[in-house]
């Protein structure tokens, strides 16, 4: 298994080539199954909230059980976008921005291993965002 050094090392040529991928893989089967612990943990913590709730504490109870469901929702939604990646791997298509086509670069896929734009594609979409209102997340 290649290091992130070697990684980083590697040729523009060699991009997205079948070691590259082995690591994303693994980095993401990694991601996928920390987030799953988390996600049961927080569902487990908030099902003992609720049967251990005091009378005086409902207000301190209710706002942990929405800071459980804020959690579950949100690493959920990473989950879905891991799952999406690992799915991309599979199908040759992982590493390339979704619009351009484009190497989306091992730099930015180590820092965002979900990522499906370039950073000049999403720096397009945040500036549209900005000025047309609308909210479209990567």
């Amino acid at each position: 298994m290649l290091t992130e050094k070697e990684l980083l090392e590697m040729s523009d040529n060699d991009y997205m080539n079948d070691q590259q991928l082995a690591f994303f893989k693994a980095l993401l089967l990694q991601q996928k199954e920390e987030l799953n612990k988390a996600i049961e943990d927080a569902k487990k913590s908030l099902s003992e909230s609720e049967r251990n709730t005091d009378l005086n504490d409902v207000a301190s109870s209710q706002e942990m059980q929405q800071l459980y469901l804020r959690t579950v929702d949100r690493q959920s939604k990473l989950l879905r976008k891991v799952n999406e990646s690992l799915h991309q791997i599979d199908s040759g298509e992982y590493g390339y921005c979704e619009i351009t086509g484009e190497p989306i670069g091992i730099k930015r896929l180590l820092a965002r291993p979900t990522a499906t734009l370039s950073v000049q594609a999403k720096e397009i979409q945040e500036h549209q965002e900005k000025t047309q209102g609308t909210i479209k997340t990567e």
